[in-house]
């Protein structure tokens, strides 16, 4: 068992080539045996509470064993992006019967939301779980991630605003209060993934999306405001999203066999002074990653982009995985080929 106790010293960040995740983790026995035991009523709220720490634990000592940067909680107790946050949002109904699930792709189904009423925020929804994760992060940062407006409104039924806009803006105003506390708590890394962006790269989504970020990275300035995206056709949101009010896109390349670059290249990412989250591990493959696939990759990026504006990461969450050890493995590749190529670029690691 991969135990490690806590430090209260700040961990020191690369100032090149920093490594993250995504965010979500494959499931822990403990994370999954107390989702089923509580929705059955068969254990009690604190038993609940003990096991899903206890994944968070886990969770978090794997990304800093495989060495890490910047960690996440794993996203343990989160049923999925989507049902996690509707279920906990004023406005949202969901569904536990056939007819209510949704395939998304493959085999990966969800219970898609239907939208009832004006959304509001409620409490505080991944508090919890990220004040869990610092407690064993050894000093690194822990993102603070939540599902952003637009996802949340393109993957629900919407039975009450008619609106398309007026939904994503409500929504916006509700994810806004969720992302405050936890800038008020100490994160200082905030992620709003938007995956559903992609499948519709149109003008209007796109500033739709744009006006709805803004709402929700209000008076948070001195954060690091993260957008992820992946899936569909991301190429096309460029050159329209890179006057977005973020310090750093979080992309997937290894998926579309690093294509993507092209549109970094095209468009000049560089010069937008944005940061990149960039894709090196498939998380739809169990084949782990070689150490000179890997490098190879992060010398291809750094043709376009500053070292100091790279960090290295998988495409998208290990949840899909859905196996620790290989999750664990691509980590901890991606962490020793990223830090071969640091020294090879003559940046001190000490």
């Amino acid at each position: 068992m991969r135990r490690w106790s806590n430090v209260s010293n700040a961990y020191k960040i690369p100032k090149v080539l920093p490594t993250t995740v995504v965010g979500s983790y494959p499931k822990f026995p403990e994370a999954k045996k107390a989702l089923k035991l509580y929705e059955k009523g068969e254990i009690s709220e604190e038993e609940f509470e003990q096991l899903i720490k206890e994944a968070i634990r886990k969770a978090v000592e794997d990304q800093i064993e495989a060495g890490i940067d910047i960690i996440s909680d794993g996203e343990q107790r989160r049923e999925d992006m989507e049902v996690y946050f509707a279920e906990r949002l004023e406005g949202f109904v969901v569904g536990n019967n056939p007819e209510d699930w949704v395939r998304i792709f493959d085999n990966v189904h969800y219970r898609k939301p239907i939208v009832v009423g004006k959304i509001a925020w409620k409490g505080p929804m991944t508090l919890t779980d990220w004040k869990y994760a610092t407690e064993f992060s050894q000093g690194r940062p822990v993102k603070a991630i939540i599902t952003g407006p637009y996802t949340m409104a393109d993957w629900a039924f919407d039975n009450y605003y008619g609106d398309k806009r007026e939904l994503i803006i409500d929504l916006a105003k509700a994810l806004q209060k969720e992302l405050k506390i936890l800038y008020e708590a100490g994160a200082r890394f905030l992620q709003v993934d938007e995956p559903a962006l992609s499948t519709h790269p149109y003008k209007d989504d796109i500033e739709i999306a744009k006006e709805a970020l803004s709402i929700v990275f209000s008076g948070m300035e001195d954060a690091k405001k993260i957008v992820h995206i992946c899936h569909g056709r991301v190429e096309k949101l460029f050159p329209d999203i890179l006057d977005y009010p973020v310090d750093q896109f979080d992309l997937e390349f290894v998926n579309n066999n690093f294509k993507l670059l092209e549109a970094i290249k095209e468009y000049d990412y560089a010069s937008s002074g944005k940061e990149l989250g960039y894709g090196v591990i498939d998380i739809h493959s169990k084949k782990v990653e070689t150490k000179d696939f890997i490098k190879n990759a992060i010398y291809r990026v750094l043709e376009i982009m500053p070292p100091e504006k790279v960090y290295v990461k998988p495409d998208c969450g290990l949840k899909i995985l859905g196996d620790r050890d290989i999750a664990f493995k691509k980590m901890k590749v991606m962490v020793e080929a990223t830090k071969e190529v640091r020294k090879e670029l003559g940046y001190d690691e000490s």
